[in-house]
């Protein structure tokens, strides 16, 4: 399959983004990268950030291999009814849920939500998020910082804490870390901390819950340069067109090429693994 490797410029005002808006759409699904299974089967997720990007092909990917998708958005209702309208046109069941994971009474609501619709909880895949670019720290105000922190820290966090609440062994916890907490990045440093924060909480949480026998792993993704609605909702209009270019492969990664990572690590294949991260990048070498 054939993936762009360069883009027209374009800009959105509005953060984190619309995935509708997007010149190509990001390529979320394709029958030779998600197919048909049982590897969740029964299964309920609860997906934040779902509706778009990364989560959303998540999202269409778990809904194939037989799991209940909740899926946990900002405010971008129209990609949401998409994707939902996407996997309940192939059989799927999904439930989408408006509000702020900064907040930490929406996410005790929204594990409620998921028990009393569906029972139970099984996988937490903590994937929302903010970034704005910024060439030096003084520039960044405390609002921003303010927003950052809460949206990707507070909000995995508060995610995580309450879902736990719920889970049972067998269970996991999937965070979506990125290639900046492993080497930084010169324009998005209180977005790289955040990373940074994500990926040791990871590797923190899954040691606890391993000595403590709970049988529920936790593992993260860290994905390089992907064509998500972050990106032009977020980068000056003149890294548009070469987005992804200096990676070793020469291009953006899509979200359809991020989806099977999270299939494996919630399925049984991945019993063996957790503290773990699986870097997508194309091509990076991360040794940390």
């Amino acid at each position: 399959m054939e993936f762009p490797k360069t883009f027209p410029i374009q800009h959105q005002e509005r953060h984190p983004g619309n995935e509708y808006e997007m010149t190509p759409m990001p390529i979320y699904y394709n029958e030779k990268y998600i197919k048909k299974g049982d590897l969740l089967k029964d299964k309920v997720a609860i997906i934040t950030g779902g509706d778009s990007g990364i989560g959303r092909a998540v999202s269409i990917a778990y809904s194939h291999q037989g799991a209940k998708i909740v899926i946990v958005y900002y405010d971008e209702t129209r990609d949401a009814e998409e994707t939902k309208g996407v996997i309940e046109s192939s059989g799927g069941e999904c439930t989408i849920v408006q509000g702020d994971v900064a907040k930490r009474d929406f996410c005790k609501e929204v594990m409620e939500l998921a028990i009393k619709k569906y029972g139970k909880i099984d996988i937490l895949v903590n994937n929302a998020a903010v970034q704005y670019e910024c060439t030096d720290i003084k520039q960044i105000t405390d609002e921003q910082f303010d927003k950052t922190m809460k949206t990707n820290v507070y909000g995995t966090f508060y995610m995580t804490r309450e879902v736990m609440k719920y889970l049972k062994s067998g269970g996991c916890i999937i965070n979506t870390t990125s290639v900046t907490a492993f080497r930084g990045n010169d324009t998005l440093m209180d977005y790289s901390m955040t990373k940074g924060a994500i990926l040791t909480l990871t590797r923190s949480l899954s040691m606890a819950l391993a000595k403590g026998k709970t049988g529920i792993r936790v593992n993260s993704v860290a994905p390089g340069p992907i064509w998500t609605p972050l990106i032009p909702s977020s980068f000056s209009v003149d890294k548009i067109p070469k987005f992804g270019n200096d990676t070793p492969m020469g291009r953006a990664g899509q979200p359809v090429e991020c989806a099977g990572a999270y299939v494996f690590l919630a399925s049984e294949a991945a019993s063996y693994i957790t503290g773990q991260t699986i870097h997508i990048n194309g091509g990076e070498i991360v040794n940390s």
